[in-house]
């Protein structure tokens, strides 16, 4: 279990550079938050149990995918595939396999980018290959599936029918939220050029402030914090 939640973390911290490099040197920042969670004993033997697997320590690790999580919400849905990339691209993780519930959703309405991914974790006695499940959705996305987590979790997965219809529905109207969004997300960045950043009729000087101003400004505000 050490080992997974060392692997859970080294993912955590990999999202967290590229979420906070994003707040300081781009235009907008793609990841709006980010969570992680460790199974815990009894719902791995569970888990088992229910798959059938031999009760060892590596049939377990072949066989649970999902023993260390981490969820990645994004703002719109082409993030989640950028972000993606960027992890899939660092040199140190390896990517196993990819879920694609953001184009092939599953009967249910559930939507999400699911990537099993592989990274070193060094230890004092060597490098442990540890399997991580990472999650990438948006907002809407992750709404929706929390939703459906209480619902089942209430009802031990005997889901009423008409529960199971208003959740189908649900669903389609978060695609089409998250369709929208994009959309004007998309027509917000043509008309916000990086050349111009107030619109092509801004002035050229429009929201440009001196050095000194700025100086002044923070020795002000240190003041307040320090009285």
């Amino acid at each position: 279990m050490m080992q997974y939640k060392f692997g859970m973390e080294e993912i955590t911290t990999k999202i967290s550079i590229l979420r906070e490099e994003f707040s300081h040197l781009h235009d907008y920042n793609p990841i709006e938050h980010v969570s992680s969670r460790l199974k815990s004993p009894e719902s791995i033997i569970e888990k088992i149990q229910r798959k059938g697997c031999y009760p060892s320590f590596e049939a377990i690790r072949e066989t649970l995918t999902d023993i260390a999580g981490v969820r990645v919400t994004c703002s719109f849905v082409s993030d989640t595939y950028r972000v993606f990339d960027m992890l899939a691209h660092q040199q140190d993780l390896r990517v196993i396999e990819v879920k694609d519930y953001i184009k092939d959703p599953k009967p249910n309405g559930y939507r999400s980018l699911h990537a099993i991914v592989e990274i070193p974790v060094f230890l004092s006695d060597g490098v442990v290959p540890v399997i991580v499940e990472v999650q990438l959705r948006t907002i809407a996305m992750d709404f929706w599936a929390s939703l459906e987590h209480k619902i089942y979790y209430k009802y031990q997965r005997e889901v009423p029918r008409e529960l199971l219809e208003d959740l189908a529905a649900a669903a389609q109207t978060a695609s089409h939220l998250d369709e929208t969004m994009e959309r004007l997300h998309n027509e917000i960045r043509v008309v916000d050029t990086p050349d111009q950043p107030g619109g092509p009729d801004a002035p050229e000087d429009e929201g440009v402030v001196p050095a000194q101003t700025v100086i002044e400004q923070l020795r002000e505000a240190r003041k307040r914090f320090t009285e």
